[in-house]
């Protein structure tokens, strides 16, 4: 799947060649940060590719401008020279427009404040909700660990049960956000990304629910071009067995 989604990732990186576009111009402040590089990032084919860097010396200031045509997932990653790299990078929807993102050297990716941009609060929306079923399925996995240290293994068990029915309504959520949601690139982003390998028929469900903007948009041509490719892969197997 994952090389699938690159051969597509690549294929819409031509189309969108040549498009009209807008600028976005992104600014915001590190707050504590004195010496370090920033790195404005983008995601090209397979890799995270530099756009452009900021040096610091004396403050977390920062500013950035790139010619941008739709809501398009880009990062800042922080080089804190600290030999860490956790918590070192923000992903974030940017779109046409003024953009300000402020957050702090010493939890730089938890502390990101981001406005400006209506398809990152959708996907902000989206990501609270999601985090509280990985939350509880860590609490069950915690829970069932302990059962089974004190050999209670109907507990162990039920358990069990209890993190599959909890995985199953995370999908669920992320299917009824995505047709509720059509009108956002983030709708697209999402299905590529957490529902790919999710039954076709709901993958269909979400890219009728798209507006015509949002279908034409990078991540709308991505969805079509794979629920196509899925399509294709089902009935190759299909027909193998006859």
């Amino acid at each position: 799947m994952k090389k699938l989604l690159i051969a597509i990732a690549a294929s819409i990186g031509i189309i969108s060649c040549g498009s009209d576009t807008d600028t976005m111009h992104i600014k915001g402040n590190i707050e504590g940060l004195r010496l370090g590089t920033l790195y404005f990032q983008k995601m090209n084919d397979s890799a995270i590719v530099n756009i452009d860097t900021i040096k610091f010396n004396g403050n977390g200031k920062f500013e950035f401008e790139v010619p941008l045509a739709e809501p398009e997932v880009f990062f800042l990653y922080l080089d804190k020279k600290d030999q860490n790299p956790l918590n070192d990078r923000i992903q974030f929807f940017g779109e046409p427009g003024e953009i300000e993102i402020n957050t702090s050297r010493e939890h730089f990716t938890v502390n990101a404040s981001i406005t400006g941009s209506e398809s990152q609060k959708r996907y902000e929306d989206y990501l609270k909700t999601k985090q509280k079923f990985i939350n509880k399925n860590l609490d069950l996995v915690e829970k069932r660990v302990k059962a089974l240290m004190k050999n209670k293994t109907d507990k162990a068990d039920s358990l069990d049960k209890l993190t599959a029915t909890n995985t199953k309504r995370q999908y669920l959520y992320a299917i009824n956000f995505c047709v509720n949601n059509g009108d956002t690139e983030a709708t697209p982003f999402i299905a590529l990304n957490d529902l790919s390998n999710t039954q076709v028929k709901f993958l269909d469900t979400i890219q009728r629910s798209l507006t015509e903007k949002v279908s034409k948009s990078k991540y709308g041509i991505m969805l079509d071009t794979y629920i196509k490719d899925y399509k294709a892969q089902l009935q190759k197997a299909k027909d193998s067995l006859n």
